[in-house]
């Protein structure tokens, strides 16, 4: 099991924060599937990947492993766990997968859109800064800074991804929709 968890039913925030933290790398659809399964909540392979097709959960990257004829595998943002939970708690309020997929779509799509920003933004500082490396520069300041900007980066994508779907999952009223 990725994480030991004595309650049952959906996840609390600092177990699904927790298990972010523990997959930095990703995590793939058998795991999820099992985390969540393992907890009671229906969740078959069928119904993620109708997920992926709403739009609601993000694609996979192929991950090679290592050995000869090993293939690879589909790994997906450890974030999965955190919709996965949400997509779970608004359909416990009543909403339809229509209607959570209107509710933070947009919001999703562009947290990806500046997540892939900014990791090209820093993969072209630190070849900038490898370049000087190799020409003797001292790059002692630039690294200390690159790593600093890259830790404070990733603090900001956790709070606005957390920001919104906090936002997500707070329905608007009757009256408010009209």
């Amino acid at each position: 099991m990725i994480l030991e968890i004595s309650k049952r039913g959906l996840l609390a925030a600092a177990e699904v924060a927790g298990i972010e933290e523990s997959r930095p790398d990703g995590i793939t659809s058998a795991e999820v599937l099992e985390l969540f399964q393992g907890r009671g909540v229906k969740l078959s392979e069928a119904t993620f990947r109708k997920y992926i097709q709403l739009g609601l959960l993000p694609t996979s990257r192929r991950v090679g492993t290592k050995g000869k004829y090993r293939g690879s595998k589909g790994v997906y943002p450890v974030s999965v766990v955190r919709r996965i939970n949400l997509i779970k708690k608004l359909m416990e309020q009543g909403m339809t997968l229509e209607e959570i997929r209107d509710s933070f779509l947009s919001i999703q799509n562009d947290m990806e859109l500046l997540n892939t920003a900014v990791e090209r933004l820093f993969g072209h500082l630190s070849e900038r800064i490898d370049l000087l490396h190799a020409q003797q520069t001292n790059t002692e300041e630039f690294l200390k800074e690159f790593r600093t900007c890259k830790k404070e980066a990733k603090t900001l994508y956790k709070k606005l991804e957390k920001l919104g779907s906090q936002l997500a999952a707070a329905r608007p009223t009757e009256a408010e929709r009209e």
